[in-house]
Parts: structure tokens; C-alpha cells; sequence
């Protein structure tokens, strides 16, 4: 009997010594829905040291729980972590991309309000982003505190593409990368000129009219681009600005979207009014006069600049 003990013994050691091994992690993972199987299997994809020997422990302890998981350090013992994965949940924080804001402000924002490396973030970004400016979508992300740079660029890629790629099937049929990101140009565009969603057809139209006629757009948002996002474009600013978004030097639209748009610019960019505005300007009210000739957009200049005398 005495060597049926010496084994339990030897085993239990074994086990207490197998639970108590380190596991490296982030700060905050990620669990898949699905079994159990599966999420070990995709721990393992991760480069997480578990086995299906922690297949069978959770099976006794619990499922884990599907979502992000607040680790809370980058190593653990085995026991810790595998009852953090039943039992912890990652703390949120509720981030905000408003429509017509550029990247380079909520690259900034991120960092901040989630304590976050700047340059990381933008590493992350221009490894993972093929276009610079306009792949975001404006909506309100839930945000695990404790993140990496690295899974919150790619949550944001992955969220922003899907919704994307849905609305684009759902007007075209199918998706073409090309194409759409030539509309979310155009709509970036129509998001930093437009006074409100209802206008954003008319300024589409005017724009589209513009670009038939061959006119330079000559507006004022396409140089809110990136850092210049809330800045006044000034005529010395326009005299100074040589790239491709100073639409009051260069004939066409920009090479790359101004902003981050709203699905609303964007329905607008692909079915514009049909007018035969050319010109705009701000009212007293805050929304803009339309007007087909220059004669008429003149007019609306001077009583403009009269009333902010």
C-alpha cells in the first residue's frame, strides 16, 4: 500500500508543481466563442503555453467565458490563469470616433484616454491600414482597459472593415476596394462642408458638377486633413499648402480621403442630388446657400461678409 501512496503522492506533486508553472500573456486577452477544445486551440495559436491537459482542468473548474479577459499581469502561474479565464472579465472603456475627424485626433485620443504609446499606436496603424485616412469607421468602440497597441488597432481594423465591406454589398453587391475608397474620398469631402446630414446630397451634387465641369473644388474642409483637422484654413495657409488636398491648387479631389466619414457621407458621395449647383456658402443660420452661377454665390459672399462685420 505504502507504494500506492508514493504515486498519488508523486502525482499530486507533479500537479501542484504543473499548476504552478509561469504562463507569459498580454495584459488583456482575447477568448473565441466556441468549446473548450477550440479556445485551447486557439490560446495555443497565440503562442500561449497551455495543453489539453488545461482542457480537461477547466472542464472541472468551468467554461471559460467568451470576450476580453483581464489577465492583469504578464506572467501568472497556470492555476491563476486558467481561473482568470473562468472567471474574469477585461474592465471597457467606451471610446468615441466622431464622423469628419481625422485619424492623426484619434490616434492622439486613444493614447490618452487609455494610456497608450502615441508612436505604437501609429506603427500599428500604417502596418495593419492600407489607406492613411478614411478605413475607421465613426461609432463608439468598447475598449478593454489594459489593451495592447497592437489588438486595438486590429480590433478597429476588423470592425471597421466588416462594416464596411456589409454596406458596400448592400448597395453594390459586392465590394471593390478601388471603387469604394474613391466614394469615401468624395464623402470625406461632403463631411467636412456639410452643415448637417440633409445637406449632405446637395453638397455631393455640387461637388460631382464641380468635377464634370473640370473645376478645382477650391473648399476649405479638404485642408482639415490630419493634424489640421480643427484648425481655420487661412489664405496663407492655402498659399503654402502643396499637397494633394489643396483642392484650391489642384484639379480633382485629393488622393486620399480628408476624414474618417459617416455611412451617411457616404450615401450621399454615391447618390449625390441631382442639381446644377456649382457653388455654396455659409447662411446666417449656419447651413449654406446653394447657387448655380458666380454671380448669385458673389451676392451670397457679400451679404456673408456684411453680416460678420
Amino acid at each position: 500500500m505504502k507504494w500506492i501512496f508514493e504515486i498519488v503522492l508523486i502525482i499530486a506533486l507533479s500537479f501542484m508543481y504543473y499548476l504552478n508553472k509561469p504562463i507569459n500573456s498580454p495584459k488583456v486577452i482575447y477568448i473565441p466563442k466556441g468549446s473548450i477544445n477550440k479556445i485551447i486551440s486557439h490560446l495555443q495559436s497565440k503562442n500561449y503555453n497551455v495543453s489539453k491537459l488545461d482542457s480537461l482542468i477547466l472542464r472541472v473548474i468551468g467554461s471559460p467565458q467568451s470576450g476580453w479577459i483581464q489577465i492583469g499581469t504578464l506572467s501568472s502561474s497556470r492555476a491563476d490563469f486558467l481561473y482568470k479565464l473562468v472567471t474574469a472579465k477585461a474592465a471597457l472603456q467606451n471610446i468615441t470616433l466622431i464622423p469628419g475627424e481625422t485619424t492623426y485626433i484619434f490616434l492622439n485620443q486613444l493614447a490618452n484616454n487609455l494610456g497608450l504609446d502615441r508612436e505604437l499606436l501609429q506603427e500599428e496603424y500604417d502596418k495593419q491600414f492600407k489607406h492613411k485616412e478614411g478605413a475607421l469607421v465613426p461609432n463608439t468602440y468598447k475598449i478593454p482597459i489594459g489593451i495592447t497597441e497592437q489588438e486595438l488597432i486590429k480590433i478597429l481594423r476588423s470592425e471597421s472593415t466588416s462594416a464596411m465591406k456589409k454596406l458596400s454589398y448592400k448597395i453594390f453587391g459586392t465590394y471593390n476596394e478601388n471603387k469604394w475608397f474613391h466614394f469615401v474620398t468624395l464623402a470625406s469631402i461632403i463631411q467636412k462642408e456639410s452643415a448637417n446630414i440633409q445637406e449632405m446630397p446637395i453638397v455631393s451634387s455640387v461637388i460631382h458638377n464641380r468635377l464634370k465641369k473640370k473645376m478645382r473644388l477650391q473648399m476649405d474642409g479638404t485642408l482639415n486633413y490630419g493634424k489640421y483637422s480643427h484648425v481655420k484654413v487661412t489664405p496663407k495657409r492655402i498659399k503654402e499648402d502643396d499637397t494633394s488636398y489643396n483642392t484650391y491648387k489642384n484639379k480633382g479631389l485629393p488622393s486620399s480621403p480628408v476624414c474618417n466619414v459617416s455611412f451617411d457621407a457616404i450615401r450621399a458621395a454615391i447618390f449625390p442630388a441631382q442639381t446644377d449647383y456649382l457653388y455654396f456658402m455659409k447662411s446666417k443660420n449656419g447651413t449654406h446657400d446653394f447657387s448655380c452661377n458666380y454671380s448669385t454665390h458673389l451676392s451670397n459672399i457679400k451679404r456673408a461678409t456684411k453680416r460678420n462685420k
